[in-house]
């Protein structure tokens, strides 16, 4: 057997891992040291999203948020996160998973609060009337004319200030 993969087969090692955000840029800092390898478009997959996500010591996931019309599903690879919620804080390790269900207004995101760096695999479906919601913060992810676009929670876009 060879080690060379070929579609639909891959190894996301292969792939450049992504390591910007598209935050307002005041809310970027927590989330610098997250890189993302995006495995559902790199397979071609069209209906839900996949990506395999490392997270160096003190590096979040996201800002604490939860989606209006998208599930979401986590799978801890390797090291320790602490999941928190409006419930309070959770240690997940490996093997462990986690989901948060469409229109459940509780926010959440994973933080690496070890010494070490975690991996996990975080799935979602692609629906286009997904609204995001930053409950600890000034900020909405909605679409607009132009598309995906940050606003205040009062509704105006990032871009206008």
């Amino acid at each position: 057997m060879s080690n060379r993969l070929s579609p639909p087969a891959m190894d996301p090692a292969s792939l450049v891992p992504r390591t910007s955000s598209s935050y307002p840029k005041q809310y970027q800092e927590a989330v610098k040291k997250r890189n993302k390898r995006v495995l559902g478009d790199a397979l071609g997959l069209r209906r839900f999203g996949v990506n395999l996500v490392e997270l160096a010591p003190g590096a979040w996931s996201a800002q604490r948020h939860w989606h209006s019309a998208e599930d979401e599903f986590v799978y801890v690879v390797s090291g320790e996160l602490t999941l928190i919620t409006d419930s309070g804080r959770q240690l997940l390790g490996p093997g462990m998973v986690a989901g948060f269900p469409a229109g459940r207004a509780d926010g959440h995101h994973l933080v690496n609060a070890s010494g070490e760096t975690a991996v996990y695999l975080e799935v979602g479906d692609r629906d286009a009337s997904d609204e995001v919601r930053y409950p600890d913060i000034d900020l909405v992810l909605t679409t607009g004319p132009a598309g995906r676009v940050f606003c205040h929670n009062d509704g105006r876009p990032y871009d206008e200030d």
